[in-house]
């Protein structure tokens, strides 16, 4: 595994570890539980995994991760920890990097922000990674901005993208905080959102805004 992921993982694991079985998340109606019955679905059970992106098998996922989630918590949270089973396409060469990075980055978050927190440094090799994928991020993930995007860091680093000729609207923060908005976490992102009226109230009716 990258050396990123495996930090992230590790450090979602002690979250959750630290956190107990039932403590709010920011994935709506999971506690933490449930999250890291999906994380290990996710990783171990190819055949519910498809669920998790195809609506059609969603049914399916979501019983196996139901069911998954009775298994005692401690148990659970090691089998997250110790890595994805032998035979986990997981395990692939480069797989885990491209798959895992932000996948574990978002969910720790979601741990450590469901309550009230303190802002939290992100390291510089991570804060580069993330800022890589940001482009990723907002153009294929779980949620397809309706306008563009133009997405600056303070260092007055950016990259747009656009989607067709859609308004621009422009959200600044830092890489971490701007993944965490790309993947509907912007109610408890630092970032500001800055556009035409009309724009922005079309994005926030599918990427949450931060809270005032």
């Amino acid at each position: 595994m990258s050396s990123l992921a495996r930090a992230e993982r590790a450090r979602l694991s002690g979250l959750l570890s630290a956190a107990g079985p039932d403590r709010p998340t920011l994935c709506a109606g999971w506690l933490t539980r449930d999250l890291v019955a999906h994380l290990v679905v996710r990783e171990g059970r190819p055949d519910a995994a498809a669920g998790i992106r195809i609506r059609l098998l969603a049914g399916w996922t979501r019983r196996v991760q139901d069911r998954t989630a009775q298994r005692p918590y401690d148990r659970l949270v090691k089998s997250f920890r110790s890595g994805p089973p032998a035979l986990s396409p997981f395990n692939l060469p480069g797989v885990d990097e491209a798959a895992n990075l932000l996948e574990y980055f978002v969910h720790a978050e979601d741990v450590r922000r469901a309550v009230p927190f303190e802002p939290e440094p992100v390291a510089p090799e991570l804060a580069e990674t993330l800022w890589r994928r940001v482009p990723m991020a907002a153009r294929f993930g779980e949620t397809r901005p309706p306008v563009s995007l133009r997405l600056v860091r303070p260092d007055d680093r950016e990259v747009t993208v656009r989607r067709h000729d859609r308004p621009v609207v422009t959200v600044t923060g830092e890489p971490g905080e701007l993944v965490l908005f790309l993947f509907g976490r912007g109610a408890k992102a630092a970032v500001t959102v800055q556009g035409e009226p009309a724009a922005v109230a079309e994005l926030a009716e599918v990427l949450p805004l931060p809270e005032d």
